[in-house]
């Protein structure tokens, strides 16, 4: 079963409207063996729920997605650790990018580049674009990470939310072969998605089993990679004179 979550941003709804944060999850069956090799007399779903729940519980990582959602491509880029900080970039189409930050579970900050508050301000008025412009360019726009857009600009910096749209226990996972992923002894384990697509989980098979790539192909293709773990996150409040001003 595929799961896919969207991420929309305050300012506008225009900007970063189709963040997937989903994918195919595996799960046993009644004909899964129980092979020897990595994991020996683990079946592939016990494999995958074995490396959700270590990559869950994560003290910190980066994650690179590369989706594409009707049509559209989106690509982020964003480190993140269990003490709620997060920074990193999405970008939307071609070029409109967004930067996020957090660096603690208070407040949460955004910035736009010259593309993204484009993209935001089609339809206005001259007069209204020039104000986004002249106001937001190459400012933060801070807001309380309680509030919902905040919540949602945020999803894809926190594991357990990453991965919740994956399925525990669900039938039809292949266990394939080894092979790397940056670097890492990693074992591919697959499913197809019943609509003639497939998704592949790379877990490490030395080490703690974490996630080191997920990929789906199909009509909506997706490719996660997940990296830097337990690597400190950079993540520093802005300087107030960088805050935009909104009021």
């Amino acid at each position: 079963m595929r799961a896919h979550t969207r991420t929309s941003f305050a300012v506008t709804a225009l900007l970063c409207a189709a963040v997937a944060a989903g994918a195919t999850a595996c799960g046993p069956s009644s004909e899964d063996a129980k092979p020897a090799g990595p994991f020996a007399g683990l079946t592939g779903s016990e494999i995958v729920d074995k490396a959700f729940a270590a990559t869950a519980a994560a003290k910190s990582l980066t994650v690179d997605v590369d989706t594409t959602s009707e049509g559209e491509r989106t690509r982020a880029y964003v480190s993140f650790d269990s003490t709620g900080k997060c920074a990193g970039t999405l970008t939307t189409g071609t070029a409109a990018t967004t930067e996020l930050l957090r660096v603690d579970r208070k407040n949460v900050y955004m910035r736009f580049d010259e593309a993204s508050l484009n993209e935001q301000a089609k339809g206005e008025s001259p007069e209204v674009r020039e104000a986004m412009l002249k106001t937001l360019k190459g400012r933060w726009v801070e807001m309380a990470a309680s509030e919902p857009e905040a919540k949602d600009a945020m999803e894809m910096c926190d594991a357990k939310t990453l991965l919740g749209g994956f399925e525990q226990g669900a039938s039809g996972i292949v266990r394939g072969g080894e092979t790397t992923v940056g670097g890492r002894k990693a074992l591919t384990l697959t499913e197809p998605d019943g609509d003639g697509g497939t998704s592949t989980v790379y877990v490490a098979t030395e080490g703690t089993p974490y996630v080191l790539r997920i990929v789906t192909k199909g009509t909506e293709p997706e490719t996660i990679t997940f990296t830097q773990y337990g690597k400190p996150v950079a993540a520093k409040a802005p300087a107030a004179k960088d805050i935009a001003d909104l009021d």
